[in-house]
């Protein structure tokens, strides 16, 4: 964005690959597509039925081990329930207090508080899942699609990566509101002077070097050239003035 033209290199074909941060940025979202799909998967297949079975596990103790627990503790047989509870297996309260589910769980890597989550929010992480891998695979589709694809600028015309020539006569209005922060600059255009606006796109972070390509645009364009965005700030300073001819005095 910051490239400046020789005028004396106008004539020159200019041609602007793919850059390398177009594909470390598209590896990046696609990578990350795929491990949140993976994710989603790992949930639906393993994740949420096994949070359901510890949550079975919980519902067990409740109705085994506690209710049995307070029926002993009721009839004054607690000796004879902590025999049971130890060769079950079952946690035993120490002084006689009742037992604790966090103290089953928490040595078998067990929340104290497990999820339960019902079939159809099992079923979603299949259809997130699938979602995330094929929103991936487009990703790898357009970057197979992309790395080949050029802009060309030459003397009195560009050359759209998809194959379209923009003449710079054509060219009637330029909109670089989003080159400095993005690199975008639109093109509005209309073939040989007349018919309907067409729009192309020069994409500085897309295609190294098209900065030179719209300084070959604007060296001699004569139409509209919109390079700032408003204000707003100077727009509400300019609502609230008078009117001219209007006294500022009530």
């Amino acid at each position: 964005m910051a490239e400046t033209t020789d005028v004396n290199d106008l004539g020159a074909e200019k041609v602007c690959k793919v850059t390398p941060w177009y594909f470390r940025r598209m590896a990046m979202i696609g990578g990350m597509l795929l491990a949140f799909g993976l994710y989603f998967l790992y949930d639906w297949k393993i994740g949420y039925p096994k949070q359901n079975e510890i949550a079975d596990q919980k519902d067990q103790f409740d109705e085994e081990v506690l209710t049995s627990w307070d029926k002993a503790e009721a009839s004054g047989g607690l000796v004879q329930w902590e025999k049971m509870a130890r060769e079950k297996g079952w946690p035993v309260g120490e002084s006689g207090q009742r037992p604790s589910w966090a103290r089953y769980a928490v040595p078998k890597g067990w929340p104290e508080d497990p999820d339960r989550h019902t079939e159809r929010e099992v079923e979603d992480q299949f259809y997130w899942g699938m979602a995330m891998l094929l929103i991936a695979a487009a990703v790898g589709v357009m970057v197979l699609l992309n790395r080949k694809k050029v802009l060309i600028g030459r003397a009195d015309h560009l050359v759209t990566p998809d194959g379209r020539t923009v003449r710079f006569a054509d060219v009637i209005r330029v909109d670089k509101r989003k080159w400095d922060n993005k690199g975008l600059a639109y093109l509005d255009y209309q073939e040989k002077g007349e018919g309907k606006e067409l729009r192309a796109v020069i994409d500085d972070l897309k295609f190294d070097g098209a900065g030179l390509v719209l300084d070959r645009v604007l060296a001699g364009f004569k139409g509209e050239l919109i390079e700032k965005v408003p204000d707003p700030e100077d727009e509400e300073t300019a609502d609230e003035s008078p009117a001219d001819g209007e006294s500022e005095e009530k």
